[in-house]
């Protein structure tokens, strides 16, 4: 009898690469990879250095390239291996006029001319908005981003998935990267949204209610008779926040509701009046005929899957909630908000997750004869340029800025602290995006709350947090069960590879804070500042988390963090800052596992350990943001970390991750495949 699945599995499955005939791929293996297509942003920039590093040139005399690698390897021509798997959208810094960042996305284009690898330029729209308008996420496939965001493919049933810039480089050299599937979960949704409820009143629900990591790290399969009534807006929110909420993917099934937007997609793909914003020979179009071949051969969850948690959420008992502030998992009624006054200085309509033109026509229906409250600014920018060119014919676009709006280009910026309109010190916000970390949207000082468009729009007007319509103070109805966790391997013998350190020794430097994210780790204000040398990379470590923490550090420290740390935005920066910085590990209670990828990927190790975690901070309390600790010895062999005389036990670390620790990191072991 086959081995029952889930649809994660199944489109895993089809996507490795090496299994025996017959195998399928399993939750909690680690599996080769070729997925459909690799898209990368504003970090394209970064990746091709590192994708020209894994084809070294031979030296003047013809002698061999670096020492790891064979006379024969070296002197390669660099060649994308699939120029149909990689994207390029310019979207993160598109208000940067710099001669220093025109000049990167003028390379950028060029490289991707070079290689005939399909390129939307700065304007064009949101990455992530593109992969779905333009055709490229589609039913069944497994797309990977350098981005964190990448979750949002999964409204459309496409396991899509977060990668980092060493895995991009990779694929682009191999069209290879490793996976390691992820515990799925199941998320059964039941009832109907009352009027006037969305998809991101669904997420903060989700996100506030099940706010204890229940589904960290985990693949996420919405379910149940709730779904036929979400719209495709709706699940879009709703997969794409599912980064927020902890796990790695957020999948909905291929329905009815699906198959008939795709037909409708597919039309406009190949229709010769749509707005020519796809980049001429793109590989993303589909047919109606092909939809309807996936529609027939579509993949689903075997009836008797197994789940590593089964959540239930009743979408009839949500009501407009808004997230914060500061924290995405802190979820208040909006009718409490309305009790509390609380007055604001800035609005935000803007990003990947709430800018399609339902949100626009929503906010537009709000404004519309109505002015922005005295003192307050409200910035609103399109997903895409084509949904722009849509919401001004629909006359939405004209509503808002007759209300005093005021116009972004179809892109990222304050969402991510870029461009105009961030907040300053003092200041309170309200936003239809998907992330309020401290400092993130600009002043670490300031509050920031998230909110769906309608709300958003209701307190631009208002002048303080408010909801759009009579709102009643109501729960969301939920339930989790976990299902019986396996025996622990932790503290258990491990092999250790040559070359790999039998052990560690350094002084404990805690940082006593769960959630602690790469805005944090590493501001966003250096994201994309390329030249950015590693002496100063690793010289503005943590300055968002602690200003101090430069005083505190000394060599050789080992960073201890709490529960899920590095979650947020897939920056490479915030492990590659602390490699530079002479950091020789991170332990925490758990990670992001994003933070996790990009920090093996650069050979910087990461281990959980939350019995240590637990201990510190009964010991070392929570007083300062960062506070020494006693020594500790990693003892990697036996599998353990002694501190305090006591021992606490850690899972072994797979040969995998040590390999990526000796070589240096992935481009290393691309560089040995290509052999």
């Amino acid at each position: 009898m086959a081995t029952p699945l889930t649809l994660v599995e199944k489109i895993a499955t089809r996507y490795a690469v090496g299994l025996k005939p017959g195998q399928p791929a399993r939750q909690g293996q680690i599996i080769r990879i070729r997925p459909k297509h690799v898209m990368t942003h504003d970090n394209t920039g970064a990746v091709i250095p590192k994708f020209h590093s894994i084809f070294p040139a031979p030296s003047a005399q013809g002698a061999p390239g670096p020492s790891n690698l064979k006379p024969q390897a070296s002197g390669l021509k660099p060649r994308i291996h699939d120029p149909s798997q990689p994207v390029f959208a310019i979207d993160h810094d598109i208000q940067n006029h710099s001669p220093e960042n025109l000049a990167k996305y003028a390379k950028i284009e060029k490289f991707a001319l070079e290689h005939t690898i399909d390129f939307y330029p700065a304007g064009t729209g949101i990455s992530h908005q593109i992969m779905v308008e333009q055709g490229y996420a589609v039913p069944g496939a497994m797309i990977v981003g350098s981005d964190s965001h990448s979750n949002m493919y999964g409204a459309v049933s496409a396991l899509g998935t977060p990668v980092v810039r060493t895995d991009a480089a990779c694929l682009w050299a191999t069209g290879q990267t490793w996976w390691q599937v992820p515990p799925v979960a199941r998320c059964t949704l039941t009832g109907s949204l009352k009027p006037g409820v969305v998809g991101k009143d669904v997420i903060i629900a989700l996100c506030g209610l099940f706010n204890k990591d229940e589904v960290l790290n985990h693949a996420v399969e919405f379910a149940g008779g709730g779904v036929a009534g979400l719209s495709m807006d709706h699940r879009l929110s709703i997969a794409n926040m599912t980064t927020e909420w902890g796990a790695l993917a957020g999948v909905f099934p291929f329905d009815e509701v699906l198959r008939d937007s795709l037909l409708a997609r597919a039309d406009y793909l190949t229709s010769a009046a749509r707005p020519g914003t796809r980049h001429p020979g793109s590989k993303g179009a589909f047919t109606r005929d092909e939809v309807s071949r996936w529609y027939a051969g579509r993949l689903q969850a075997d009836p008797d899957a197994p789940y590593a948690i089964e959540l239930t959420l009743d979408l009839s008992t949500i009501t407009p909630h808004v997230s914060g502030p500061n924290h995405v998992k802190t979820m208040t009624s909006v009718a409490e908000m309305q009790r509390r006054a609380v007055a604001i200085h800035k609005a935000y309509l803007v990003s990947c997750v709430n800018a399609r033109l339902a949100d626009i026509a929503e906010a537009a229906a709000v404004v519309k004869g109505k002015k922005v409250a005295a003192g307050v600014e409200f910035y609103v920018a399109a997903a895409s340029a084509d949904i722009q060119a849509q919401a001004e014919h629909a006359g939405h676009w004209r509503a808002l800025l007759d209300a005093g709006a005021r116009p972004l280009p179809p892109g990222c910026g304050p969402c991510i602290g870029m461009g105009a309109g961030l907040v300053q010190d003092g200041e309170v916000a309200i936003s239809a995006t998907n992330r309020n970390f401290k400092g993130r949207m600009g002043s670490r000082d300031a509050e920031v709350y998230l909110g769906s468009p309608a709300v958003v729009a209701a307190s631009a007007v208002a002048g303080r947090i408010a909801a759009p319509f009579e709102v009643k103070d109501a729960r969301p109805v939920g339930a989790a069960r976990v299902a019986p966790a396996g025996a622990s391997a932790a503290g258990q013998p491990a092999d250790i590879l040559a070359g790999f350190p039998a052990r560690l020794v350094g002084r404990a430097l805690y940082l006593p804070a769960d959630n602690m994210n790469t805005d944090g780790i590493y501001a966003g204000k250096w994201t994309y500042k390329d030249d950015m040398t590693p002496d100063q990379m690793a010289k503005v470590i943590f300055e968002n988390y602690d200003p101090d923490f430069d005083r505190v550090f000394q060599p050789g420290d080992i960073v201890i963090g709490g529960r899920n740390f590095g979650t947020g935005s897939s920056r490479e920066q915030a492990a590659t800052a602390l490699k530079f910085r002479g950091i020789p590990c991170v332990l925490a209670a758990s990670f992001s596992e994003t933070y996790k990828r990009n920090a093996f990927n650069n050979g910087f190790l990461c281990l959980d350990c939350p019995a240590l975690v637990d201990h510190l901070a009964a010991s070392l309390g929570k007083n300062s943001p960062t506070i020494p600790g006693p020594g500790i010895t990693i003892d990697f062999a036996t599998s353990t970390i002694a501190c305090d005389d006591r021992t606490f036990p850690f899972d072994p670390l797979s040969t995998v991750a040590q390999e990526l620790v000796i070589a240096g990191g992935a481009e290393a072991i691309a560089q040995a495949s290509l052999r």
